[in-house]
């Protein structure tokens, strides 16, 4: 084969010959042949010079065109052997062709050409790989040689260099270098080869300084050149105003052109800066309005081919915008495809008339678009497909479908075969340039957001390498740091410039864009631009233009126009900013309002006064989604704009009428007011999944940085800062939004809750103080739901060990306590009471803030506030004692004592009081390891309060802690004590003295001290106050049907019950504590002040008080000893009136009955009762106590039984029950003071005796005091005194004798009582009605204020009897006598015997007489025996007296006396008189003669009492006392005639009386039978008739007497004087009466003893 190459020449003549023949079939097989050879590579240079020289004949004779190109092709293909002039000259032979007249020809050889060129620069390519290794210099190209000078180059690089050269002299009309022999050329092919060359072997341009030249000098300025008639032109420019002809553009140079430049830029920019620098002017300027269509569209084109090259578009970045003095061409770039789609909606596409293709079916030209043919929403109804298209303001443009993402796969830029610019169709240049937009997008995203993210892991892993110890590797470590930084620094501003430089003209253009978009798939497209560019502006810290495109997003989020502050403030700052550009003016047009959108919503904007409703579109829904997407996905970067994003979706969700739900999600609801919102199923559907991205975005802020989060928190705060000013001054619906996000943002961010809990609570709580309900109550629930969730949150360290974040947590929940909302308020307790039931164990060092949410509830902050508060605190009490610190136990105490205090619900103050006792019973079971707990911690505190140089303050200081715990228990306890309210007060003095009865044992003996003076003694000055200022006023009956008993019915009635409840239970402690107490310094002036508070209660004008007060001295005195026994419960002691031995019992206020309390608190007494030390009675020893006792008890007395000086109807009047047991606490306190009572004292005793008994009773009470008057019973207190009386005469019975000259006191005191049954004492000047003479038993019930005077009869003739009793025992006394008792005592009965019939009642004088013979049978001796001493002179007369007093008493007998009765009461004065003869006239030589006198005067006026002439009218009606008067009579007689007279005297005053008598009985005895014959049948009165009956029996028994008497003293006269009776008797014989004749029977029969034989009459005148 080598041979045969070397050879070649001989070998291949034979068949050039044959050529040369120019016979075709010859000259076809020698091609042929020739054609094998070269296949076979055995041509040598210079056979194919040879060769080459046949073709160019063969071609000159256009011989076998086309099997000349292929052996062209087949000979530069197969080898390298043809170079130089062969090689041009083969090239030029295969242009000749291609302008032949034969088109098939002519394409051939275009296709060869096209080959060849290939061929020679592939060549290049592989001679370069040949001498790869062998680096030679290269020589620098002198920029004047000549251009032939090419001797640096290698053979291959010649050639190619030499045909580049003559294609650019070719195309720019010039004559070639080496192509010699051509003879045409078209620019259009030259163009394309150029564009081949350039596009197939940038590296030979790249790699050869010589071709890089060439590029400079010889392809830019022929392209510039080219372009010229494009940028002169003007379409619809008059050619006549420009002075020469301008040359048209022409389409297939224009185009071809820009195919050149698009492959100069993109392969050769690095070479070619300045050069690119012009073209993409040009470029650019090509794009403008005035520009034909076709041109337009075709720079379109290419532009977009560099806009899917982003490191291109950085290039020109750094080249160009960011250099001082050039131009800013990628800016210029964007802001001209901006202005282009500007220009498109602006002016009606005038460039093309031709009627385009019209997709749509319809012809419609450029001019009009298709907005009125086929409206967008053609599709709605017809089942025509709707055309994605882009539509403004009746501009219609269609979109086309023209490139797939990412890549420019342009149209017009291949049209190579078309000489006359094609017809654009309508919407092309649009969409190719919205595609250049997105692509735009895409490419600077991806290339920076990949760079930053390489920037970002290599940064960090560098820090990461920093941050180790290593100390050598430091140095280099920093070192890399620095250069890294730096590397960084540099691609950052070229970011930042890209981005600065785009974003504009980007907005502009995709802002117009989304508005005039109607296809879904666009807006996407357009939004999903905007949302990468908001999120890389975001991530490159670029604020303004971060906010800007998310400005746009919340724009076409919203409805048109929709007044949104925070968006057209942004837009307005944007647009004074940066809007004008180098010229390039970029206007931002306002969204058109007639958008053909499809309405998928209405609903009411948010604001103050919302006009109408507003609408959202499908559109808005898609924007709002996209919205939510950024938020979602870089909420990291959205900074200060989450304000923007926020307040839209704010927005939105308002106009959708989204509410917030649990938790803070928003849930479809309806709207509250106003026209609701509709909406339709279209977007029904929508909802859930926005409700629930919208809640998936707050989710996912857990992921953010703590400074995003921070920005998160900021701008909802803001949000809900301005719904909250939109909500001021009306009620209607708020938004809510912000708050609920609050809510959702805090809960997912509970594990870094530390860093936004301030911010985030701080707000909430200025939302709970919102005037609107709504929107208060949100940011309750907010804010307590997050304290729940806080709380229960499982926090890394556990809350348990990090207090401080326990209380950060819990102090919210205290500050809403300042809120005076109730509704707030409840949310809070509500709160509360959840945290305790979920946490309540582990609250530790939260409970003060919690227990003072409790403690802050006031009075007047409603009922149902109050209750759950007070629920909380009951969840406290009963379950959570045990787990809080010690030192929060006095909290609890104060806490549950200001609930008792809350006036609005009794019940609830009434269940305080029982947590009190609860908390008072859990005080004593633990109290040791309380005591231990707080005892360690006041040692802390004291140590602090030493360190800081400060007293310990603390309550009650200087007892114990434990002790100080249960004072603020009984301080509380006490407060409640003196409650307006009586159940209250009632309550909580059990309670008190319960807990000290039962507890009291626990405390430290000194802390008595305090409990006595700082808490009773004080309490009772309190309860002493009110009591005694109270109002008398009437309390209505309480609402509803309660009734008040008539004993509570005024404030003053139930402060008594509290004074009487207070003053028990201090005495039953002084009782039952004696032996703690005592052992104190100042016992006795504790004794003194309760003696005081005891006196000033006795002395209270209120029965009940006062009685109670008696009580509770009997009880301090010890009268009564407390019940020992644990198992019985407290009973009352059987004492006439009980006393409250127990605080439990509640003593009825005037019955003697006490009731048991049956509830918890009788019971618990019960069980601590064991628990009690044993009582010791021991007597008081120190007298002193006694003493000021005893002056107590005469103070009480004496001012209680002091009578009124005034007498009103508001004068008050002791009770009886009061009286009784004042006098009955006397005996036993006398026993203990009798060694030094005194006489003085018995005196102040008897005045008080007195008195009380002097006392009367209201009339209401009387009924159950008074005895009824049959039976004589005595009251209690009567009994009382007398007991007392009785007491006092034992003691001095075995007294000493000093004692016993207190008799005649005692008789004097008791005389005076017996006196009251005549005379019952008066009570100061007080009316009393004296029911004893309501005789008959009839009792009236008096009207109230009346009093009525007791019936004294009874107890008066007691204490006679005890008189009586007494002088039997005392009368030889020498007091007794000395004092004159006996006449005192006579004095006494004097009085009731001179009343008898007239005494109120009959017993008293009968009692009387009996007691009078008593007392003389055994006082009439010891007169006599005294009779010299002068001692009972006095009592004679008073004796006398009161016989004559008695027996013709003044008083007339009752006139239903029966006969029976009369009798009986004669008989009784018949033992009278018989007394007299007994005892007084046998010893008359003993007793003075005035008496004696006095006695027989007596004596005669009763045997003649009947006898007086003279009758008066009383006298009329007296009856007869025959059996007296017969007795006296007899009396008198045997007195008269007795041989014992001692003196003539004492006869003659007898003989007188006779005398007379006998005289009367004549006068009567005539008178009567004159009438009885003048009265003929008429009987004579009564009265009459028993007068002549008596005088007759008178005259009857004056003769027995003197039959049965010595004659010796009977006078001669009075027997003549009777004799001359018989006459006058005899007359009466004619009587009718028949009482009369049997009475003259008995007078006329003694008479038989007159009659004796006469004697001589010497005698009888003798005699």
């Amino acid at each position: 084969m080598k041979a045969l190459k070397e050879n070649s020449s001989e070998v291949v003549q034979p068949f050039l010959m044959g050529c040369g023949t120019k016979e075709p079939k010859i000259t076809q097989l020698c091609l042929a042949a020739i054609q094998r050879l070269m296949s076979h590579e055995v041509v040598s240079e210079a056979a194919a010079g040879n060769i080459i020289n046949m073709l160019w004949q063969l071609m000159e004779n256009s011989l076998e065109e086309l099997k000349l190109l292929q052996t062209v092709l087949v000979l530069l293909t197969t080898n390298t052997v043809v170079h130089d002039e062969a090689l041009s000259k083969a090239i030029v032979l295969c242009f000749r062709l291609h302008f032949t007249k034969d088109n098939i020809t002519n394409n051939t050889a275009a296709a060869t050409v096209r080959q060849v060129v290939t061929v020679v620069f592939e060549r290049v390519v592989a001679e370069d790989e040949r001498y790869k290794d062998t680096v030679d210099q290269p020589v620098a190209v002198q920029g004047n040689s000549n251009r032939r000078s090419v001797s640096t180059l290698k053979p291959c690089a010649k050639d190619a260099y030499m045909l580049f050269q003559d294609l650019c002299q070719l195309v720019n009309a010039d004559a070639p270098y080496w192509l010699v022999g051509m003879t045409e050329m078209t620019r259009t092919f030259g163009l394309e080869l150029l564009e081949s060359v350039l596009n197939d072997f940038p590296q030979v341009f790249l790699q050869h300084q010589e071709f890089s030249f060439l590029l400079k000098e010889r392809v830019c300025p022929l392209v510039i050149k080219l372009f010229s008639p494009n940028i002169k032109f003007r379409q619809g420019s008059s050619t006549s105003s420009s002075p020469a002809p301008v040359e048209k553009p022409y389409f297939p140079i224009c185009m071809r052109l820009l195919r050149v430049v698009s492959v100069l830029i993109k392969q050769f920019y690095s070479l070619l800066v300045t050069e690119c620098e012009i073209f993409l002017s040009l470029l650019v300027k090509f794009l403008d309005a005035d520009k034909p269509q076709w041109l337009r569209a075709v720079a379109v084109e290419s532009i977009h081919r560099l806009c899917v090259q982003p490191q291109l578009l950085r290039s020109f970045c750094q080249s160009y915008d960011m250099k001082q003095h050039s131009t800013k061409v990628f800016r210029d770039i964007v802001n001209a495809l901006g202005s282009f789609i500007q220009s498109l909606f602006l002016v009606p596409s005038t460039g093309n008339t031709s009627v385009m293709p019209n997709q749509t079916g319809g012809n419609a030209s450029g001019n009009t678009g298709s907005a009125q043919t086929n409206p967008g929403v053609l599709g709605m109804g017809g089942g025509a497909t709707v055309l994605p298209a882009f539509e403004y303001r009746g501009t219609w443009i269609p979109i086309l479908n023209v490139t797939v993402q990412g890549s420019a796969k342009a149209t017009y830029l291949e049209m190579l075969d078309k000489v006359e610019p094609p017809t654009i169709p309508e919407g092309y240049a649009m969409s190719v340039a919205f595609h250049c937009l997105l692509d735009l997008v895409r490419g600077i995203t991806t290339m920076i957001e990949g760079e930053l993210g390489e920037a970002e892991t290599v940064s960090q892993s560098t820090t990461e390498t920093t941050s180790l110890p290593a100390q050598s590797s430091e140095q280099q470590d920093l070192q890399s740091v620095s250069d890294q930084t730096e590397k960084e620094l540099v691609s950052r501003a070229v970011w930042e410039e890209m981005v600065n430089a785009c974003w504009c003209g980007l907005l502009a253009a995709l802002s117009l864009l989304l508005d005039a978009s109607t296809d879904e798939a666009a807006t996407e497209n357009i939004l999903k631009a905007e949302l990468t560019m908001a999120a890389l502006c975001g991530r490159l810290g670029l604020v303004t233009s971060r906010d800007a495109f998310i400005t746009a997003i919340c724009k076409g989020s919203l409805p048109p126009h929709y007044a949104l502050t925070v968006l057209n403030n942004t837009t307005a700052a944007l647009s004074s900013k940066s809007y004008s550009i180098q010229g390039q003016n970029v206007q931002m047009i306002s969204p058109s309002s007639e958008s053909h959108q499809q309405v998928v919503a209405v609903g009411q904007p948010l604001a103050l006064q919302p006009q109408g409703t507003v609408m959202l579109t499908s559109k808005n829904i898609q924007c709002m989604r996209t919205l939510l997407n950024l938020a979602h996905c870089h909420g990291a970067v959205l900074g200060t704009s989450w304000q923007l994003v926020l307040a839209t979706l704010q927005h939105l969700v308002w106009i959708l009428g989204l509410k917030p739900g649990v938790g803070g999600a928003l849930k479809p609801g309806r709207a509250v007011e106003g026209p609701s919102t509709v909406l339709t199923t279209a977007v029904m559907t929508d909802l859930p999944v926005i409700s629930n991205i919208l809640s998936r975005l707050f989710e996912s802020s857990q992921y953010l940085d703590d400074v995003s989060l921070h920005h998160l928190i900021n701008a909802l705060c803001s949000l809900s800062l301005e719904a909250m000013d939109m909500a001021y001054g009306n009620n209607k619906e708020p938004s809510l939004f912000a708050v609920a996000k609050l809510l959702e943002t805090g809960l997912v961010n509970m594990h870094r809750i530390e860093i936004l809990w301030r911010p985030l609570t701080g707000h909430l709580l200025e939302v709970c103080q919102h005037p609107n309900s709504r929107m208060r109550e949100w940011g309750a629930e907010a804010l307590t739901s997050l304290i729940k969730a806080g709380l229960t949150f499982s926090h890394d360290p556990p809350l348990s060990q990090n207090q401080r974040l326990q209380l950060l947590l819990l102090n919210p929940l205290k500050e809403l306590s300042n809120i005076s909302h109730p509704d707030i308020r409840i949310k809070q307790l509500e709160c509360v009471l959840q945290i305790l039931q979920s946490q309540g164990d582990s609250l530790g060092p939260g409970w003060p803030l919690v227990l003072g949410v409790m403690g802050a509830i006031r009075s007047d902050q409603g009922e149902s506030l109050i209750r759950t508060a007070f629920q909380c605190l009951q969840l406290v009490v009963t379950d959570f004692l045990p787990t809080m610190p010690c030192t929060c136990l006095q909290i609890v105490v104060e806490v549950a004592g200001s609930f008792g205090l809350h006036n609005q619900e009794l019940n609830i103050s009434l269940t305080s009081i029982g947590l009190l006792w609860n908390i008072s019973d859990y005080f004593f079971q633990r109290g040791e390891i309380i005591e231990k707990e707080l005892n360690k911690e006041e040692a802390v505190l004291q140590k602090q309060a030493e360190e800081k140089g400060v007293m310990l303050n603390r309550p009650f200081h200087p007892a114990p802690p434990f002790d100080c715990l249960w004072l603020c228990l009984y301080a509380k306890l006490g407060e409640l004590c003196v409650d307006p309210r009586p159940a209250v007060r009632k309550s909580a003095g059990q309670t008190l003295f319960s807990t000290i009865g039962a507890h009291g044992t626990l405390l430290q003996h000194s802390t008595w001290h305090t409990v006595i003076w700082k808490v009773l003694f004080h309490l009772l000055d309190r309860v002493r106050e009110s009591s005694t200022t109270a109002d008398k006023e009437k309390i209505e009956s309480g609402g509803g049907n309660i009734l008040i008993h008539h004993s509570r019915d005024t404030a003053e009635k139930q402060w008594a019950e509290t004074w009487v409840l207070t003053l028990a239970g201090v005495a039953r402690i002084f009782n039952t504590r004696r032996y703690l107490l005592q052992p104190l310094g100042d016992f006795s002036q504790a004794w003194d002040v309760l003696l005081d508070h005891i006196q000033s209660a006795a002395l209270s004008k209120n029965n009940e008080v006062s009685l109670a007060a008696l009580k509770s001295f009997q009880e301090i005195l010890q009268i009564v000893s407390p019940v020992r026994d644990s198992e019985k419960p407290d009973t009352p002691p059987a004492i006439n009136v009980s006393v409250p031995v127990v605080v439990g019992t509640t003593t009825a206020t005037s019955l003697g009955r006490s009731f048991m309390r049956t509830d918890s608190i009788g019971e618990r007494i019960g069980r601590y009762n064991g628990s009690e030390p044993p009582v010791i009675t021991d007597e008081i020893e120190d007298l002193n106590l006694w003493w000021a006792a005893w002056n107590s008890w005469y103070r009480i007395g004496s001012e209680s039984t002091r009578p009124p000086i005034t007498c009103d109807k508001l004068t008050f009047i002791p009770s009886q029950p009061f009286l009784t047991a004042l006098i009955q606490i006397f005996p036993a306190l006398y026993q203990h003071i009798k060694t030094g009572f005194s006489m003085d004292d018995l005196q102040k005793l008897g005045v008080i005796l007195h008195g009380a008994v002097s006392v009367p009773i209201s009339s209401d009470a009387s009924p159950f005091i008074l005895p009824s008057y049959t039976e004589a019973v005595l009251t209690s207190l009567q009994e009382a005194v007398l007991t007392a009386l009785d007491v006092l005469q034992k003691a001095i019975c075995v007294g000493s004798e000093s004692m016993q000259i207190m008799y005649p006191a005692i008789f004097d005191q008791l005389l005076a009582f017996v006196e009251f049954s005549c005379k019952p004492p008066q009570y100061g000047q007080l009316e009393t009605k004296h029911i004893a003479n309501a005789k008959y038993n009839q009792i009236q019930l008096f009207a109230p204020a009346e009093w009525v005077a007791l019936n004294y009869v009874p107890f008066a003739e007691r204490s006679l009897e005890v008189v009586v009793d007494l002088y039997q025992k005392t009368a030889c006394h020498k007091a007794v006598v000395t004092e004159k008792v006996l006449q005192n005592i006579i004095k006494t009965l004097r009085i009731p015997l001179s009343l008898k019939y007239s005494c109120p009642s009959e017993s008293t004088w009968k009692l009387a007489v009996s007691s009078l013979l008593k007392v003389l049978s055994i006082g009439l001796p010891v007169a006599r025996q005294h009779a010299s001493s002068g001692k009972f002179d006095s009592m004679w007369p008073e004796l006398a007296n009161t016989f004559e007093d008695f027996l013709f008493t003044k008083s007339t007998p009752p006139d239903n006396l029966s006969i029976q009765e009369f009798q009986k009461n004669e008989s009784i004065d018949v033992e009278v008189v018989q007394l007299i003869s007994t005892e007084i006239l046998p010893y008359a030589n003993f007793i003075p003669k005035e008496f004696v006198g006095q006695i027989m005067t007596m004596l005669n006026k009763g045997s003649i009492h009947s006898q007086s002439s003279s009758f008066t009218e009383a006298e009329i009606d007296i009856r007869m006392r025959e059996e007296f008067s017969k007795v006296c009579f007899e009396t008198l007689l045997q007195f008269s005639f007795s041989n014992k007279v001692t003196t003539p005297q004492e006869g003659y005053i007898s003989r007188m009386a006779l005398s007379v008598l006998l005289k009367r009985s004549q006068d009567v005895l005539h008178r009567y039978i004159e009438d009885e014959r003048l009265s003929g049948k008429c009987p004579l009165p009564r009265q009459q008739v028993t007068e002549i009956i008596f005088v007759l029996k008178a005259v009857s028994t004056l003769i027995d007497s003197l039959k049965k008497t010595q004659p010796e003293n009977v006078d001669a006269n009075t027997w003549a004087q009777v004799i001359a009776l018989y006459p006058t008797l005899v007359e009466c014989i004619t009587c009718s009466s028949s009482e009369v004749c049997s009475a003259l029977k008995e007078a006329l029969v003694p008479f038989k003893d007159f009659m004796h034989p006469p004697a001589s009459k010497v005698q009888n005148g003798e005699s």
